[in-house]
C-alpha cells in the first residue's frame, strides 16, 4: 500500500469487487471508455458474470485499486510485454470524469512508479497510450517519462485514425528526478 495525502494505491480486496463491477462493467458505453483504447470493444455484463472470475483479481501484485478518501475510483496496473527482456508496461485508468483533470492519475502513477522500481528488477518502466489521449501523455511527461515511438495511424477511432504513443522511463533518470521517496511508502 502507498499513500499521498487522501490518495492510495493498495490491491484489490473482495469489498471492492461490487465497486469495480459498477465502475467497469455496469455500463455498455462507459465515459472512461472514450480515453481507455476506445478502438477496442468493450461489453457490459452481470455482476454474476463478473464475480466468477473476479476472485483472480483480489491481492495481485500487478492489479490494485486507486482510492480517493477510502473510496474506490480506479485500477492501476502493470502487464509484460515481453518476459524474457522484462520490457514491463504500466497502466491507469480512473472511471469518472468529476476525477479527471485533478491530478490524481499523476500522483497515483508516481506511486505506481515508485512501487515497480523499489520491488521488481526492472531498469525500465513503459506506458502505451494512443495520440488521441492527450491528458495520459502529458501525465506521462509529467513523471519524467521520454516519447519512445510513434507508430502512426495504427488506432482506428470514430472515422480518424491516431497514432500509438509509447513513452518510457530508466530507473537512472527515474533515481535522478528524486522521485522514489520513502515517505510515500505504507507497509
Amino acid at each position: 500500500m502507498y499513500r499521498d495525502n487522501d490518495l492510495t494505491i493498495r490491491p484489490i480486496e473482495e469489498q471492492d469487487l461490487y465497486r469495480l463491477w459498477e465502475l467497469i462493467y455496469k455500463d455498455d458505453t462507459p465515459e472512461w471508455k472514450k480515453w481507455d483504447a476506445p478502438y477496442f470493444p468493450h461489453s457490459s455484463k452481470p455482476y454474476d458474470e463478473f464475480i466468477e472470475g473476479a476472485d483472480s483479481w483480489i491481492n495481485q501484485e500487478d492489479f490494485w485499486v486507486i482510492t480517493i478518501n477510502d473510496t474506490v475510483c480506479g485500477i492501476i496496473s502493470y502487464y509484460f510485454e515481453v518476459d524474457q527482456s522484462k520490457w514491463l508496461e504500466m497502466g491507469i485508468v480512473l472511471h469518472e470524469a468529476h476525477n479527471w483533470g485533478k491530478g490524481i492519475g499523476t500522483r497515483a502513477l508516481k506511486l505506481w512508479m515508485n512501487h515497480i522500481f523499489t520491488t521488481l528488477p526492472q531498469v525500465r518502466v513503459g506506458l502505451t497510450t494512443w495520440s488521441g489521449n492527450y491528458r495520459m501523455i502529458r501525465v506521462a511527461e509529467k513523471l519524467g517519462m521520454q516519447l519512445e515511438a510513434r507508430i502512426r495511424k495504427v488506432r482506428y477511432y470514430e472515422g480518424k485514425y491516431y497514432d500509438s504513443i509509447r513513452m518510457g522511463i530508466l530507473r537512472e533518470e527515474w533515481e535522478s528526478l528524486n522521485l522514489m521517496k520513502s515517505s510515500d511508502t505504507v507497509n
